[in-house]
């Protein structure tokens, strides 16, 4: 039987040093990291609203705060972050959130959207290049399509933005038809408080019920009214006008007339022939 007070094995000592040592070995500098990353997180959590979370939240949220709360082996990537990408970009673009011509190129795998203002390249592993407003816009959805919880609202058409010649020059015709309704209000009793004070001045008419100063007074006040009424109505008419036409420059720059992209957008080489990312950087 085995002396329990004699000396251990050799083999058993050797593991008991090597424990100790790996013990000793713990880095502190790694733990501080540790506990500074789940504070962050636990701020980045209370901070934002995960239920309703969207591309404006993002935007706001820094890459530091990003890596806290992502876990990134749960992010998509490959063909499907492209899909839901695309499909993402083209319904902000059609409820006017985005400005962007939306392309989901296969060979080689990439989502190139482009403004009259800038583009950015999107890449399957959820890399992104480009300059412009365009860029900026994409960052944030790239990011949330990277999330599996995140539901990619459904794209209402491969291409949501209109042909320049459908677009109307028209805006809100039922909001300047009942300001002019007011207007013509406003004329009219004007023209009758202005006009039944002169008269009642001049001695045409008797009592009128009140000072014929008065009633000039008023007259002039209710015309003025019309007039600035009338004034905004056609004031809105302009501005439709040009809005409605700089609208048909910018999408006649991006090519929605003669399929010519704008000469900043980079091309996409076809497979083998390049590796296709020959984007001009951020900036």
């Amino acid at each position: 039987m085995a002396d329990p007070h004699s000396t251990p094995p050799e083999d058993a000592s050797e593991s008991h040093q090597q424990g100790a040592t790996a013990d000793s070995e713990i880095d502190p500098e790694q733990t501080d990291d540790d506990e500074s990353v789940e504070a962050l997180r636990r701020e980045v959590e209370a901070q934002y609203d995960f239920d309703d979370f969207g591309p404006a939240d993002m935007a706001k949220m820094s890459a530091d705060e990003w890596e806290a709360v992502f876990d990134e082996e749960s992010w998509i990537t490959g063909p499907d972050l492209l899909d839901r990408v695309a499909d993402d970009l083209r319904s902000r673009v059609a409820t006017r959130e985005v400005f962007a011509r939306v392309e989901r190129h296969y060979e080689p795998e990439r989502v190139l959207a482009y403004s009259d203002e800038g583009y950015a390249l999107v890449f399957p592993d959820g890399t992104v290049e480009g300059h412009g407003t365009v860029l900026r816009d994409v960052k944030p959805t790239v990011a949330l399509c990277s999330m599996d919880d995140y539901d990619v609202p459904e794209a209402p058409s491969e291409e949501p933005l209109p042909a320049p010649e459908d677009v109307s020059e028209d805006g809100s015709e039922l909001g300047n038809w009942m300001i002019q309704i007011i207007a013509g209000t406003q004329l009219l009793a004007g023209l009758v408080l202005a006009g039944g004070g002169v008269l009642a001045a001049v001695g045409v008419v008797g009592d009128v019920g009140g000072s014929p100063l008065v009633l000039i007074a008023a007259g002039l006040a209710f015309l003025a009214i019309a007039v600035v009424l009338f004034l905004v109505v056609a004031n809105a008419r302009l501005s439709d006008r040009f809005r409605s036409e700089e609208y048909r420059d910018r999408l006649r720059a991006i090519g929605l007339e003669d399929g010519e992209r704008p000469d900043f957008v980079p091309a996409l080489e076809p497979e083998g022939a390049g590796d296709g990312d020959n984007g001009q950087g951020e900036g």
